[in-house]
C-alpha cells in the first residue's frame, strides 16, 4: 500500500498543479515536471526493477494508468487553452468585412493655389496659356519696359525691395509681360501669369509685405475697350456666378491707357455695407485697361492696327473674399486646423 499511496500523492500533486496552469506555456511546463526524463514517475519506473514480480507487474500497471491519465489531462488542458488563445486573438483582430472601408486622410491645394487654378481655368476657356518669370528681377522689366519711368513713386524705396547689384523683388506680376513680348512672338498673343509679388509696405489684418497676384494680357490687331469690358464681365461672372453685381470706375495704371477697374457687390453682404468691405458696398476686384502705347512701341507692336488688353486682380484679396474673411495674414501661416477650418466652412 505505501506504494499505491505514493501514486495518489502524485496523481492529486498533479491535479493541484494543473488547476494552476492556464497559460499554453505554463501546462507544458508542467508536462516537463511530471512526465519528462528527470521527473518523479519516471524515478518511479526505473525503481520497478528492484521489485518482486507480482508486486512489479501491479505497481507497472498504476504506473501506466496515471501516466496517461497525466497526458491526457494535459493534452485536453493545453487543447483548451490554444483555443482560449485563438478566440482572445480573433476577438481582438474581429473586423466585419461588411463595412464602409475607411478612407486615409487625403490633401488638398493650399486655399490660395485653389483660387489660382480656378481663375487660370477660367483664361484657358478664353485661349489664353501661362507663363512664368523670375520673382528676382531688374529694374528694366519691372519699370522701364512697362512705362514707369524713373521718377515715378513706385520705385522709391518705400514701395520696392532693392536687392544688390540693381536687382529687385518684382512688385507685380507685369514683369512676365514685359519678358513675353520681348521674345518678339507673333500676334496673336493670350498669355497668362500668376506668383508672388513683394511691396515694401506695413503689414497689418489686411497688407502684407508677399502676396499673391494673377495677370493676364492680350494682344491681337482691332481690340477695343468694348473686347476688354466683355473679357472682364465673363471672368467675374465665371468666378463668382451670374447674378453678380458689376460696375466700372476708371483708374490709373502707367502701363495702360486708357485704365478701368471692375467692381463687384460685396459677396457678403450683397451691397449693403459690411466690415468685409468696408461698409462701402462695393469690391474692387480687377484692374485692367488698353496697354499702353509706349509699352507696345518698347517691343515693337506698334503697327498693323496691333492692341493689347491687360488686367490683373491680387488672388490674396479674392482668396479671402472666397472664404469670408476679413484678415489676409492667417492665409500665410503654417495653422493646419485654420486652413481645414476654411475649407469646411467654404463646402
Amino acid at each position: 500500500m505505501g506504494e499505491l499511496t505514493d501514486i495518489e500523492s502524485l496523481r492529486q500533486s498533479f491535479l493541484e498543479e494543473l488547476s494552476k496552469a492556464s497559460q499554453k506555456s505554463e501546462i507544458e511546463t508542467l508536462r516537463t515536471s511530471f512526465l519528462g526524463r528527470r521527473s518523479l514517475i519516471k524515478e518511479e519506473f526505473r525503481r520497478l526493477p528492484g521489485l518482486p514480480e507480482e508486486e512489479r507487474r501491479a505497481y507497472a500497471a498504476r504506473l501506466n494508468e496515471l501516466s496517461q491519465q497525466m497526458q491526457g489531462e494535459i493534452d485536453a488542458r493545453v487543447n483548451a487553452a490554444r483555443k482560449a488563445e485563438t478566440a482572445k486573438q480573433l476577438e481582438a483582430e474581429w473586423l466585419d468585412v461588411t463595412l464602409p472601408g475607411q478612407a486615409g486622410r487625403v490633401g488638398s491645394w493650399h486655399p490660395l493655389t485653389e483660387v489660382e487654378q480656378r481663375c487660370l481655368t477660367v483664361l484657358r476657356k478664353l485661349g489664353f496659356e501661362r507663363a512664368e518669370g523670375p520673382e528676382v528681377e531688374d529694374a528694366y522689366h519691372n519699370f522701364d519696359a512697362l512705362n514707369i519711368p524713373q521718377h515715378h513713386p513706385a520705385r522709391d524705396m518705400q514701395d520696392t525691395f532693392w536687392l544688390d547689384a540693381g536687382k529687385l523683388l518684382r512688385s507685380h506680376t507685369t514683369t512676365v509681360q514685359a519678358r513675353v513680348l520681348g521674345e518678339g512672338r507673333d500676334v496673336p498673343i493670350k498669355v497668362a501669369a500668376a506668383g508672388r509679388v513683394y511691396r515694401n509696405e506695413a503689414v497689418d489684418a489686411t497688407h502684407l509685405a508677399m502676396f499673391h497676384q494673377l495677370e493676364g494680357f492680350w494682344l491681337e490687331p482691332g481690340l477695343n475697350v468694348g473686347h476688354l469690358k466683355s473679357l472682364l464681365g465673363f471672368v467675374a461672372k465665371e468666378l463668382y456666378g451670374e447674378d453678380v453685381k458689376l460696375r466700372f470706375k476708371p483708374k490709373y495704371y502707367p502701363y495702360t491707357e486708357p485704365s478701368l477697374g471692375l467692381d463687384i457687390a460685396c459677396t457678403n453682404c450683397g451691397g449693403d455695407g459690411c466690415e468685409a468691405c468696408h461698409h462701402i458696398g462695393w469690391v474692387t476686384i480687377i484692374g485692367a485697361g488698353m496697354v499702353h502705347p509706349a509699352v507696345l512701341r518698347e517691343f515693337g507692336y506698334d503697327r498693323d492696327g496691333i492692341t493689347g488688353i491687360a488686367f490683373g486682380w491680387g488672388t490674396t484679396r479674392m482668396t479671402s473674399q472666397w472664404l469670408g474673411v476679413t484678415k489676409v495674414r492667417p492665409l500665410y501661416g503654417s495653422d493646419q486646423r485654420l486652413l481645414n477650418y476654411l475649407h469646411r466652412g467654404h463646402e
